[in-house]
């Protein structure tokens, strides 16, 4: 009988030790840095996505347009079949979750890249984008890589079509 009374008591020190072993001694404060030590390393700046050797990274990169604000984000690389050089990005502006956007076929030539977002720019807003073109996956693309052109304006054949001189 005096066996349980004298356990319970056993468990019960052994419980309070382990819970007054978890709070600090002292108040935390903020530790200073040891003599000699380094600053941390400032923020590293993204790498451009262009120059690197798998483009399997610009997908999904934010662009933004000059006036500071997200136009949308990358959602198609396209290649020049003949130099095998990325020649257009396809912008998706608006829409929720890819579904519903604007998409439109841009030179890459126009977007700068800046390290400290680690996003695109371009020289637009939402509103020009808006005004573009749509392209579609797998139409016959215009000289921008938009498609189909606007009502009264000419279809401009594929460099190389009909040309009788590049054989």
């Amino acid at each position: 009988m005096r066996m349980i009374p004298i356990t319970a008591a056993a468990a019960l020190a052994l419980l309070t030790g382990v819970a007054s072993a978890q709070t600090p001694a002292t108040p935390m404060s903020p530790r200073s840095p040891a003599p000699g030590a380094t600053a941390p390393a400032p923020p590293r700046l993204a790498q451009n996505p262009l120059i690197q050797e798998d483009i399997s990274n610009i997908g999904g990169t934010a662009v933004y347009g000059n006036d500071g604000q997200k136009i949308g984000s990358v959602s198609t690389v396209l290649m020049d079949p003949q130099s095998k050089k990325i020649d257009r990005l396809v912008v998706n502006s608006g829409g929720v979750l890819g579904v519903g956007g604007h998409r439109v076929a841009l030179p890459v030539e126009g977007f700068a890249w800046d390290a400290e977002k680690g996003a695109f720019k371009l020289p637009e807003t939402v509103a020009s984008i808006k005004t573009m073109p749509e392209w579609v996956e797998g139409a016959e693309t215009t000289a921008t890589g938009s498609s189909p052109p606007a009502r009264g304006e000419p279809r401009i054949p594929p460099a190389g079509a009909g040309d009788s001189t590049s054989r």
